[in-house]
This record gives structure tokens, sequence and C-alpha cells, in this order.
């Protein structure tokens, strides 16, 4: 049995994790709600160019003007896809983490969903070097190097040992535009013929599952007008673009200017989640542990209590049976 300066050392131990976790779990909760306040303030936004790229499609006329490297012409082609080594000659994957642990299964589903889909690849044909990696977070850019890869760098300096480390700590539009510029650039340049985005996504404070989606080529919404969405269901919409507006410059022009901004913001709004799932991980995860301590120093406490009064009844008794003697 463990003697009282032990037991005691061992709660003194306990109760500063506690005091460590618990500052941890608040200061993850307040970045967690500056994370949601961002990220529900550039919905509207989004969503709204979405709908005028949306609007833009169904017209016919905008449609057999418009021409674009960036948008997926494969029939049954989505954003879950992988490319086939016959059909791709060269993938790029980038790949979000934080820097930082202590924030529970976070780090390792990125990681085990990477590592997944850097598998298929290779069972489809590829090998490491038909890869490119961006690594956006130190965590994944450690493990990427732990798979045989060289994760490239894109920073606005001269140093690029940082790997992005500002940009998953800080997301910032500017940013996030530098990294969706240069894989644009590599796509419309044929370096590589699809792009592969691998990241948190933070569906709630206690989910924050691993998901990925391709980039490029866009896979872009194609309503039908025919369609007729139920009344619980419908939003209100923009305007058919073939009856009632009037565009200048003409629909395909503005289709070939909003489709950048389309794809600088999805870059943009990876980050966000990226960052609001981070959060959300590791205030959970610094709750079970707070949990975990409180529930140690209890245990440890009546351990103490029980071997300090036993302790003093010993005393007791020995003092009574020297008495008697």
């Amino acid at each position: 049995m463990a003697s009282l300066k032990e037991i005691k050392t061992r709660i003194a131990s306990v109760r500063n994790t506690l005091k460590i976790t618990s500052a941890m779990k608040m200061v993850a909760a307040a970045k967690l709600h500056h994370a949601q306040q961002v990220t529900v303030g550039m919905q509207p936004y989004e969503a709204q160019l979405h709908a005028i790229l949306t609007h833009l499609l169904a017209s016919q006329q905008v449609m057999e003007t418009f021409d674009s490297a960036l948008v997926a012409d494969k029939e049954g082609f989505t954003t879950q896809t992988l490319p086939v080594k016959s059909d791709a000659k060269r993938v790029a994957i980038v790949a979000f983490s934080s820097n930082s642990s202590l924030c529970g299964g976070f780090n390792s589903n990125a990681i085990r969903q990477l590592t997944t889909i850097v598998k298929n690849l290779r069972e489809h044909g590829f090998q490491t070097a038909d890869i490119d990696l961006y690594a956006v977070g130190r965590k994944i850019a450690d493990a990427s190097r732990r798979m045989g890869f060289s994760p490239i760098v894109v920073t606005e300096g001269e140093d690029t040992t940082l790997e992005h480390q500002a940009l998953v700590e800080h997301p910032n539009y500017e940013g996030a535009a530098l990294l969706a510029q240069r894989l644009i650039k590599s796509f419309v340049d044929d370096k590589v013929d699809q792009i592969i985005l691998v990241y948190n996504h933070y569906a709630s404070t206690a989910s924050q599952p691993s998901v990925f989606e391709n980039y490029l080529p866009l896979v872009l919404p194609r309503p039908s007008k025919t369609s007729n969405p139920s009344p619980l269901t419908a939003k209100p919409s923009l305007p058919d673009t073939d009856s009632y507006c009037i565009l200048e410059p003409s629909g395909a022009e503005i289709l070939q200017s909003l489709l950048p901004k389309v794809l600088l913001l999805k870059i943009y709004s990876v980050l966000l989640d990226t960052n609001a799932a981070e959060h959300a991980a590791r205030t959970v995860a610094m709750q079970i542990a707070s949990d975990n301590a409180q529930k140690l120093l209890d245990e440890l406490t009546l351990q103490y209590n029980k071997s300090r009064q036993q302790k003093i009844t010993a005393e007791i008794l020995d003092l009574v049976g020297g008495l008697q003697r």
C-alpha cells in the first residue's frame, strides 16, 4: 500500500493537471465560439454565390456558350470520385490538420483518411511520385513524411519551413487565396489532373468526421427546371435567368469570373471548418480529461482518508495496548 506521503504527492499532481485541462478547455471553448461566429457569418455570402452560380447554370444559353477547363464533364463524376491512372496521370492532395496535439482523435482521423485515400490511389495505379501532397498543418506534414512524401509548401515569404502553421492557427482569406491560386494554376497548366481535399468537418461540438472531396475539376450543380420541390424544403431563390434576367456582360463571362471566386472561397471555408473542428475536438478532449482527473482525484482523496484513518486507529490501539501493560 502506498504511503500517505506518496498519495498526497499524487493528489497534488492530479490537482495541478486538473487546473491545466480546465484552463485549456475554457480557452478552446472561447476559440470555438469565435470560429463559429466567423463560419456562420460567411455562410450567407457563400450561399448567395452558389445560388447565382446555380441559376446561371440553369440558363441554356449560358451553358451553350460557357467553356471552362475547371468544370468536370465526366459522366457520373461526383465530389467523392477518386481518379484512375488511365484517366489521370497525376493527382494532388491537400490535407488539413492542426499544429499541436491534445485534441483527441482530430489529427489521427485526418491522417487515417489521408492514408486510406493514398492506399486507394495506389490500388488504382498511382505511385508516390504521381501524387503531389500539400500539407496544411504540422501534424499532417509529419505524417506525410513518414508515408514517403515531401509535402509542398506555399508561403509568401522565403521561409518555407512553417508548413502553413500560421494559416492553420489563424485562417485568413489572403493565405487561403495564395494556396487556391497555386492549386488552380497547377490544374489549368495540366500539371495535375485532379485535386482532392482531406479535412475534418465541423458537424457539431461532439462530431468532427474526417471527409474528402474533389476540389478540381469542379462538380457544378445542374438544377432541373422541371423539378417541383416540396413546400417544406423550398427556399427563396433568384429568378430564372432565361426569363427574367438581363446579364451584362454575358452570362458566360460572369460564370467565368465567378468560378475562381467560388474556388478561392472553398479553400477559405475548409480552413474555417477545420479550425472550428479542431477547437471543438480540443474542448471535448479537455472536458473528458478534466472529468477523468476529477474522478481520479476523488479516488485518491478517499484512499488518503482511509489510509490516514487506518494509521490513526493503529496508533490508538498501540497506545491503549501500552497502557494496559
